[in-house]
């Protein structure tokens, strides 16, 4: 989801439904004119963001699982400009893909995030095979990696030189990272899915190798070692923090706003299978404290700051929910 400057919200459904959100909490009929998006499983229309010149271009992104024709499909991303009464988009063009495309209906990612160049953050997942997983560590695809791309098409500029890889590719050996979110000081954060145990929260850098499948925190959901069953291996990076049990990251965003004070700098993060909305307190790199809120009340799927302070979060079901959240009297 994303919020309008009018106050009202983008927010996306995963059969391939882009709708809006009043601010008097009214539903609009689905948006017309985005491309066909293959929902099965983990897939269909996942994030959706617009840009600081909103107002002025009507311009929106969005990721999607696009399907490829013999049941493969691959995460990509797409822009177009919202009508006036918000009731279709227009201009619609792809302008990412990630390839290779996969006969898998798991592990898409996918993230948008604005850097403060005017740069898009594309956050790919691993494509949960145990063929696809392994290209988390070939640069020259797509599959497990954070992107950074050109919001008009391309790879951006200023992007870390990767022998062999892909000039899209910021950092790589991820698993499936559903969570990203600048910080005050413009850097990307992200948390990804681990295994069976090990989801992690990383700061990923320019060319940095983060390990998966080689080194994790987790097992494989039979109880086996992935790999060779290590947690470390030099060239590759440490997580921030990682969660064992799991929580299942959904979006994530740093807090900035004035209704709860206490939590500026605070870093908020959905948990699907933990049904939680999660704080935590950083100090650099390093994580001094966890806090879990809402406890067992839905799978919190999206979290995002409205312009008055309030912590919006998207609840991830059959009949989900937005819902405003703000200090009890």
């Amino acid at each position: 989801m994303d919020q309008l400057p009018d106050g009202s919200w983008l927010v996306t459904e995963r059969p391939g439904r882009l709708r809006l959100i009043g601010v008097d909490g009214s539903i609009s009929e689905p948006v017309a004119g985005l491309p066909p998006v293959d929902a099965r499983g983990q897939g269909g229309l996942l994030d959706v963001v617009i840009g600081d010149d909103f107002a002025q271009t009507r311009r929106v992104w969005w990721s999607f699982a696009e399907p490829r024709g013999e049941g493969r499909n691959g995460t990509a991303v797409a822009t177009g400009t919202l009508s006036e009464d918000s009731s279709a988009l227009t201009d619609v063009r792809v302008i990412f893909q990630q390839n290779p495309a996969w006969a898998s209906t798991a592990h898409f990612g996918s993230r948008l995030v604005f850097d403060g160049d005017g740069m898009l953050f594309v956050s790919s997942g691993d494509r949960y095979t145990s063929q696809s997983r392994i290209l988390a560590q070939d640069v020259g695809t797509h599959i497990g990696k954070v992107l950074r791309i050109d919001p008009e098409g391309g790879p951006a500029p200023g992007n870390p030189a990767i022998a062999g890889g892909a000039p899209e590719i910021w950092s790589y050996g991820h698993r499936n990272l559903q969570s990203a979110a600048l910080a005050a000081d413009g850097t990307l954060w992200t948390a990804e899915h681990g295994p069976r145990g090990g989801d992690e929260l990383n700061h990923p850098r320019p060319g940095r190798n983060h390990g998966w499948p080689v080194i994790t925190y987790g097992q494989d959901y039979n109880g086996r070692p992935i790999g060779e069953g290590i947690t470390a291996q030099e060239g590759m990076e440490q997580p921030v923090y990682y969660w064992d049990p799991v929580i299942a990251p959904g979006g994530m965003v740093f807090y900035d706003g004035a209704l709860f004070p206490g939590w500026k700098g605070d870093l908020l993060i959905g948990g699907l299978s933990s049904q939680a909305l999660i704080r935590l307190t950083l100090e650099g790199e390093r994580v001094t404290g966890e806090a879990r809120y809402l406890q067992g009340q839905g799978r919190i799927r999206d979290v995002d700051i409205a312009e008055d302070g309030a912590v919006m979060i998207l609840t991830d079901a059959e009949n989900g929910a937005l819902i405003r959240l703000v200090p009890a009297e």
